[in-house]
């Protein structure tokens, strides 16, 4: 009778992926603490593991060859993209799909991850491109009736219902695929390895193997990805670091809106954006992101702000509100949406000392509106003047634009690709812009350009005056 496999017990993190025999409160190699969970390997894996990496490199298939060449003398031509007219998506991705590329999109549940690639997968069939869907969450039925409901032709898609990562990579290996969808990494194992699917070593090794499958064959691969209740990508980071480009997919879903944003990419620039609207048929790509945010904006309204943001190489202006109130506890409430919180509190330090308004005895809430994140310093000008804006009870003119970024000292600071701001703005047919003063170059026709170098300026420019004094009411009669 054959005798049993030895477990052996290891510790990976799940932040890099570092192994170690033993637990540490503190990864040795990224420093994140309570980050290193137990995982069990059956003895007979490892001694198989050992004598692949004895004759066989682990990252075998990455490279072409081992021999030592000069880098100089490789032809290297630029990677012809896909088009399959899905323009956010492709604008996501950097210009399109790049052929043996391995992409990761990674989002909240029911967001519309599976209906994009259904829809995207069912346009490169329609190509000539040879696509596999492989899903583990989903029964066959189950994605047929999406596909239905979404109206699109899976006619020659080909799709498998399958967890076990062997049994993917002999139909890839068979039936060489010019795409393969995995949906999700997370549900995948593989026999080699006796952890559950989506622990952190089922989950390193299914990536990693594929990877090599994808770099070896020419395959584009790309992965669905859980994330945890934070917003990040479940399973050890070192997954993003695998994989050519990573996409996050951000916005309430319950909203009708989707924001599908880059923040890794090998072929393209990150912190591109493609916006969807999520209909019946699944997702559309909105031509005009701007008129998107700014559709429900009211006029009159004080608190609220229009700032041109700049995402990637796309200028798009969102509505920013603020809401100050007097606040109830000891510790006044600072709250904020689509922004960062703590840059908040920085510019709520800068208006008290140099325009003498406080709120060390208010609650201050603030707002992206649509759901966007804004990752830039160009909305802090925005930003205050929104706060000012709710303090004092005046309403900034709705066909009024303002960007810049705002330094300790008070002084209003230039920001990158601020003439695009600047046209994007009058296109859609705002009258007044208030910016950085070394951004105001040339006049555009029918548009007033402000241009202002300190904070007490950006004020009077906006409203017309200075705010009241520290000793003031800050609120109206």
């Amino acid at each position: 009778m054959a005798s049993k496999s030895k477990v052996k017990t290891a510790w990976v993190c799940s932040e890099c992926g570092y192994d170690a025999p033993k637990w540490f409160g503190q990864c040795p190699s990224c420093r994140a603490y309570n980050t290193m969970k137990e995982i069990r390997i059956q003895e007979d894996a490892v001694n198989r593991f050992a004598k692949a990496e004895k004759f066989q490199p682990r990252r075998e298939g990455l490279v072409s060859s081992t021999e030592v060449i000069d880098l100089s003398e490789i032809e290297a031509k630029e990677t012809p993209r896909i088009l399959i007219g899905f323009s956010e998506l492709e604008r996501a991705l950097g210009g399109g799909f790049v052929p043996g590329s391995v992409v990761l999109i990674g989002g909240d549940p029911g967001i519309g991850k599976s209906t994009l690639l259904l829809q995207a997968t069912c346009k490169l069939v329609r190509l000539g491109q040879k696509c596999l869907y492989a899903s583990g969450e989903e029964s066959p039925a189950q994605v047929a009736l999406r596909a239905q409901r979404l109206g699109v032709n899976t006619r020659d898609l080909m799709f498998i219902s399958e967890i076990q990562l062997e049994k993917i990579e002999a139909i890839i290996q068979e039936n060489e695929p010019d795409w393969v969808v995995i949906d999700s990494i997370q549900t995948l194992f593989s026999d080699e390895l006796s952890a559950a699917p989506g622990s952190v070593s089922q989950v390193k090794e299914c990536a990693a193997r594929l990877t090599r499958l994808a770099k070896r064959s020419g395959t584009g691969i790309i992965f669905v990805g859980h994330v945890t209740k934070e917003g990040a990508m479940a399973g050890p980071r070192v997954l993003e670091h695998m994989v050519d480009t990573v996409l996050y997919f951000e916005g309430d879903t319950e909203s009708n809106y989707r924001i599908l944003r880059a923040v890794k990419n090998r072929f393209g620039s990150v912190n591109e954006i493609g916006v969807f609207g999520m209909t019946d048929k699944g997702l559309r790509g909105v031509k005009n992101p701007s008129a998107l945010f700014l559709a429900e904006r009211r006029e009159g309204v004080s608190g609220s702000v229009t700032f041109i943001n700049l995402e990637g190489t796309r200028p798009i202006l969102i509505e920013i509100q603020a809401l100050v109130d007097k606040s109830m506890m000891p510790n006044p409430k600072r709250l904020t949406v689509g922004t960062d919180a703590q840059r908040l509190t920085m510019l709520l330090a800068i208006l008290h000392r140099h325009v003498a308004l406080t709120t060390y005895d208010q609650d201050v809430f603030l707002n992206a509106v649509g759901g966007i994140k804004i990752n830039e310093t160009a909305s802090d000008l925005a930003v205050l003047m929104a706060i000012v804006s709710s303090m004092t009870n005046r309403a900034v003119d709705s066909k009024t634009a303002i960007f810049g970024e705002v330094g300790l000292g008070g002084e209003i600071r230039p920001v990158a690709r601020g003439q695009e701001r600047i046209r994007e703005a009058a296109k859609l047919g705002f009258t007044r812009l208030i910016v950085p003063y070394k951004n105001k170059a040339g006049e555009v026709p029918g548009v007033e350009i402000v241009g202002v170098d300190n904070l007490r300026d950006a004020v009077r420019a906006t409203f017309g005056s200075a705010t009241r004094t520290e000793s003031e009411q800050v609120y109206p009669d």
